[in-house]
């Protein structure tokens, strides 16, 4: 069996990150990929400016606390003062720019208006307050590079240079399809024999956060010729196709011999537990063939199997670089007695001391421990774990956004 490692190296050694971009509207560029990297036109800030309301004064005008100054003049934020006469103080709140002559702002909390003048019970130092032109961003510098996938912050950090529409990469298309006579959707009465679909919406659920533009070709029936037509079908205008349960090698298993009939196929079978079986190849001949991932049809295997190596693949295709999962080293409250000969991803949630709870029901069909749990314990094979052990944690938050 291939270890993570390999079947990861292998994965990513394939991934083609997309050529084509588009310009979006920086408001609609949550969640996408830079297909070109942002550099400022300007700096941030572009001129002196208070970080405080209070009083812009020269330094050494209040040699002591308690220095009264006549107030000149008031400057709200987005107003442009006048050069500051010395022995005065200049109303300021936060933002306003400082007035030329000023060197510092002392806040209001440590000043007392009386009249037309205040009272600086503070002696403040040259700079005090005062965020200098340029000091978070210099004109010319770049500040998101290509590849970077856009958060929150980052379209702000964006617009705060002007940026108003943005190079991204293109959506990554994606097909899915699920085999299995037994499946039922939701809301349809389960025949005996039958389950829900359950994968259906975990991976749908899944492609969208990672922004895909996704095509459900719904659950196709166990036969050879109706799994090769999907295939024929989700190859064209798709990146990637991916399907869920059938690649064992079984009598009703037949992506196998469909994916080899209509491309290439290699079966791993990866030494981890949930997800042993994965399937990766390519669907079509021709000059522009769709990658292909098939899932295990365990729910938790599945998911699991997604996060490690289907979410990886992904981002390698949007063009992003570092696509390794965030890791936390976190103590185990919990004793695991005996390893599994396979690496296993453990189902785990932070508790209130900041340890980890395990789990009760490690089971690649128990799909409450996803929900219940905040992430997966990455533990090597063979490994027992005893109370109080330094594991390597893996969080959710960072894997399905």
């Amino acid at each position: 069996m291939l270890t993570m490692a390999q079947a990861l190296d292998a994965l990513l050694g394939a991934a083609r990150p997309l050529a084509q971009a588009e310009s979006i509207d920086t408001l609609a560029a949550n969640g996408r990929v830079l297909a070109a990297p942002v550099a400022s036109t300007l700096r941030v800030p572009p001129a002196d400016n208070t970080s405080m309301d209070g009083y812009a004064l020269r330094a050494a005008d209040v040699p002591a606390a308690g220095t009264r100054l006549r107030v000149s003049q008031r400057i709200p934020a987005g107003h442009v003062g006048t050069a500051l006469e010395p022995g005065t103080a200049a109303r300021i709140f936060t933002g306003g720019l400082i007035p030329p002559g000023a060197d510092a702002v002392v806040m209001q909390e440590q000043c007392t208006a009386d009249g037309e003048d205040v009272i600086v019970n503070h002696a403040p130092h040259s700079g005090e307050w005062v965020r200098r032109a340029g000091e978070d961003i210099e004109a010319g510098s770049v500040i998101l590079p290509a590849g970077t996938r856009l958060t929150p912050q980052a379209l702000g950090l964006a617009a705060s240079v002007g940026q108003a529409k943005l190079d991204v990469v293109r959506r990554v298309r994606v097909a899915v399809f699920f085999t299995g006579d037994e499946l039922a959707m939701p809301g349809e009465p389960l025949k005996p024999g039958a389950i829900y679909n359950s994968n259906r919406f975990t991976l749908r659920g899944l492609l969208e956060n990672l922004g895909c533009e996704v095509t459900d070709f719904g659950i196709v029936p166990d036969t050879l010729a109706a799994t090769r037509d999907t295939l024929r079908r989700a190859a064209q205008g798709h990146d990637l196709i991916i399907t869920s349960g059938g690649v064992s090698v079984g009598e009703e298993d037949h992506i196998k011999p469909a994916v080899e009939a209509e491309g290439r196929l290699d079966m791993w079978q990866i030494a981890i537990k949930p997800g042993k079986p994965l399937a990766f190849g390519q669907v079509g001949n021709g000059s522009a063939p769709a990658f292909f991932l098939g899932l295990p049809g365990n729910p938790v295997s599945s998911f699991v199997t997604f996060l490690l190596f289907v979410r990886p693949f992904i981002l390698r295709l949007q063009g992003v670089a570092d696509v390794a999962p965030r890791r936390l080293p976190l103590r185990a409250d919990f004793a695991l007695n005996k390893g599994d000969r396979r690496n296993e991803f453990l189902r785990a949630r932070i508790n209130g001391e900041g340890g980890l709870d395990l789990f009760p029901n490690q089971s690649s069909g128990v799909l409450t421990s996803t929900v219940w749990g905040d992430g997966l314990i990455d533990n090597p094979p063979n490994q027992a774990i005893a109370r109080g052990d330094i594991v390597q944690f893996i969080p959710f938050d960072g894997l399905l956004a």
